[in-house]
């Protein structure tokens, strides 16, 4: 007789599962989502967090990262903050709250608990597949978030910022969005913590742009040093849409961050843009998939990695042109500034291409400070120590340039990644 025999849970994967059984009669959602939870909870029992036998997790064995989980504290309070950039339309999400007291006009938004508890979330709460522990985790212990409709034609001059904030413990937000054909926005979707004390988060976003929705969405993540961020997007684009997707991973111990897209109408283009700042000794996961599903579509990505101390970078990216989407136009690039004999950075960018008539790239270098470069600002009396810096900003702040067109977000982007620079370089 063959008996499946359940594995040892660790400590972490206990005290996952004991937060969702001592909350199982306070998490809202009807029947149809409290079953759900159950099944994805029963999940995480029976296979555990994935380790490095799992493919797309084998550069972070989360099963041995994750050492602990700080428990759920329903009475902790995170302050709202300033907006990234002075001006711009806040809908903040404290400690899985939501707070929608100034929701700007040609914007529908209400809370995600509504959601739960009226059934509807259910269908988005599915995984993505059997290696999907981030939506597993997400799904079984969220509590709050924002559902957010972008009405038709829809153009907002100021940034929308989606403020997620955190005292301590943990905060698990979900953020399905759409865009009506022919909107125009920039949203700034942010991460941070307001408390010195550990935080265990995760977060997903589903994303979807109609046809001809040109979308800005810059992730910024600056949680704590002892916190754990599990980030998730999902998107769709629909015929001619455009995504600009620009991610900034400045903060936290053990960072995974997913993006999973797919180009579902003719002339959808992305443009992805990743900067990733580690120092001490974090473990930063970027993993990205998209498909090409039609024909004449188009993206482009490219991500910096800037590496300090021990800290270990990792990115995946998969790009998979499905037989029918001729035409299809994508490059990848990943390129990190390793700036530590024990810094570690792990790229692995793929290509999956069954049709036959398209132009397809990636590559990825790792390498350290160009020290002719070095030798000739110090030739020109400038200090190594601020020499350094500089080259290091002018890596990443090229991708933030791209941005040119609002001088503001420009400012506000750099700014973030300066004040990192000068307290880790």
């Amino acid at each position: 007789m063959n008996m499946q025999q359940a594995i040892k849970m660790t400590a972490a994967e206990t005290a996952l599962v004991d937060a969702y059984t001592a909350q199982i009669g306070d998490l809202p959602g009807d029947g149809a989502v409290l079953s759900l939870r159950d099944m994805l909870v029963d999940e995480l029992k029976t296979a555990g967090l994935p380790t490095r036998r799992v493919e797309s997790w084998h550069y972070t064995d989360l099963r041995t990262l994750l050492r602990a989980v700080p428990s759920a504290d329903p009475s902790a309070f995170a302050d709202r903050v300033d907006p990234i950039v002075p001006g711009s339309s806040v809908l903040s999400v404290r400690n899985g709250q939501a707070d929608l007291k100034s929701v700007p006009e040609g914007i529908a938004a209400r809370s995600y608990t509504e959601s739960l508890i009226d059934g509807s979330a259910v269908a988005g709460l599915a995984v993505l597949g059997a290696d999907d522990a981030i939506g597993r985790i997400n799904g079984g212990l969220v509590r709050g978030g924002l559902e957010i409709t972008i009405a038709e034609g829809a153009e907002f001059q100021a940034p929308i910022e989606i403020q997620v904030a955190q005292s301590h413990g943990q905060a698990h937000t979900r953020f399905p969005i759409s865009f009506g054909a022919g909107s125009k926005a920039t949203v700034i979707e942010r991460h941070l913590s307001t408390n010195a004390e550990a935080s265990f988060v995760s977060s997903v976003s589903d994303v979807t742009l109609a046809e001809g929705a040109d979308v800005i969405w810059i992730i910024v993540q600056q949680q704590g040093p002892a916190d754990t961020h599990l980030g998730q997007i999902r998107f769709d684009l629909g015929k001619s849409a455009k995504l600009h997707l620009f991610v900034i991973n400045a903060g936290g111990k053990l960072v995974r961050q997913e993006l999973h897209g797919r180009a579902s109408g003719e002339g959808a283009d992305l443009t992805l843009r990743g900067i990733n700042l580690l120092g001490g000794e974090s473990h930063t996961d970027v993993t990205f998939t998209l498909t090409h599903a039609v024909p004449h579509t188009t993206s482009s990505e490219i991500i910096r990695n800037v590496i300090f101390d021990r800290a270990r970078g990792v990115f995946q990216g998969k790009i998979l042109v499905a037989k029918d989407a001729q035409k299809t136009d994508a490059k990848m690039a990943c390129n990190t500034l390793l700036l530590s004999d024990e810094a570690d950075m792990s790229a692995k960018p793929e290509l999956e291409i069954f049709a036959d008539d398209v132009q397809c790239g990636h590559g990825a270098t790792v390498a350290d400070i160009d020290h002719t470069q070095l030798f000739y600002m110090l030739a020109r009396g400038i200090p190594e120590k601020k020499a350094r810096a500089m080259l290091v900003n002018a890596f990443v702040a090229e991708i933030v340039e791209e941005l040119e067109d609002d001088e503001a977000l420009v400012e506000a982007l750099e700014g973030v990644i300066s004040a990192w620079l000068e307290k880790h370089a």
